[in-house]
């Protein structure tokens, strides 16, 4: 199953003012609502540690009631937190930079983990790789997001090998797991707003991750069959020319 996110179409100006506009009015509100629902949390939280020391059956079926709300909120919060990103992606701010050194700091920050988790992580990357016009702070954030999918695809265990390579217009990064894989109908949606597969995930990341890349002026493109691994394919441009 193959699923790509092609290059966005060049906006107008005046598109490009409104989605800008609508952006922040997005992200104000989202602000806006994450302030009382951290209020809710904290105060059930203060509340359930009021029935903790009881022990009647009706006190804890309130205390059970208590931390779903916490749970909900928790949840709320991140997927607030996830939005708000997303909603910032159009003003990066792109400078050269090394695709290796993004892919190579995370992969450090998951060295104990896949040690942990028995994932031996296998590097191809291609020393004369072309710089690439990136803003650190999101790239990075876009592929420790699909890395962090990799590991918890292979929970027993597996393979994760991670290629960077020049192409024709630039540069391709390949992350490939040996891990449960997805079925088509799974690899269709992945992209799509709010879907998830994950008890408690946002449905926002690898849509977030997507639209990073769209950002870097490149795309991203997913390879998966059940049972069988995924590998998801990132290509960049690189400029023709880099200033010294």
């Amino acid at each position: 199953m193959d699923v790509s996110s092609e290059y966005a179409e060049p906006e107008s100006d005046q598109l490009q003012a409104s989605y800008q506009e609508l952006a922040q009015l997005a992200s104000s509100l989202a602000h806006e609502i994450k302030n009382p629902l951290s209020v809710i949390r904290m105060n059930m939280e203060l509340l359930a540690e009021d029935f903790e020391e009881s022990d009647t059956p009706q006190d804890h079926r309130a205390l059970g009631k208590m931390q779903v709300v916490q749970d909900q909120c928790t949840r709320l919060e991140k997927l607030l937190n996830d939005f708000i990103k997303f909603a910032r992606l159009r003003e990066l701010e792109l400078v050269p930079g090394s695709l290796n050194e993004q892919i190579e700091r995370v992969l450090d920050l998951f060295a104990a983990q896949s040690s942990e988790q028995g994932v031996e992580v296998i590097r191809y990357l291609d020393n004369k790789l072309p710089s690439i016009r990136l803003e650190s702070q999101t790239l990075h954030a876009a592929i420790l997001n699909l890395v962090k999918n990799a590991m918890e695809a292979m929970p027993n265990g597996g393979e994760l090998t991670v290629i960077t390579r020049q192409t024709r217009d630039g540069v391709a990064l390949e992350l490939i797991d040996s891990g449960c894989g997805m079925a088509a109908t799974t690899a269709r949606k992945m992209f799509d707003a709010f879907y998830t597969t994950k008890e408690g995930g946002s449905g926002l990341g690898l849509l977030l991750a997507r639209k990073v890349v769209e950002a870097h002026g490149g795309r991203i493109g997913v390879q998966s069959e059940l049972g069988q691994g995924t590998k998801f394919i990132l290509e960049f441009p690189a400029p023709a020319r880099l200033p010294e």
